[in-house]
């Protein structure tokens, strides 16, 4: 099945992640290490997430 992602709806980076989560680089860096954030992908030197994907896991994990 081929992933649809809006390149729009892709975030670049884990500073930029960070404030879509309300966290700090370090905080996001670490959650993105550890596994917590399971849909962010490393591409080169930098991690890049869909913003919808971000977002549904967060509303999830809320509920």
């Amino acid at each position: 099945m081929k992933q649809n992602t809006d390149p729009l709806d892709l975030i670049w980076g884990v500073g930029e992640i960070g404030k879509l989560i309300g966290r700090s680089y370090q905080q996001t860096y670490h959650m993105i290490t550890t596994g917590k954030l399971p849909m962010v992908k490393q591409v080169g030197e930098r991690y890049v997430a869909s913003r919808a994907k971000l977002i549904a896991f967060f509303m999830e994990d809320a509920a």
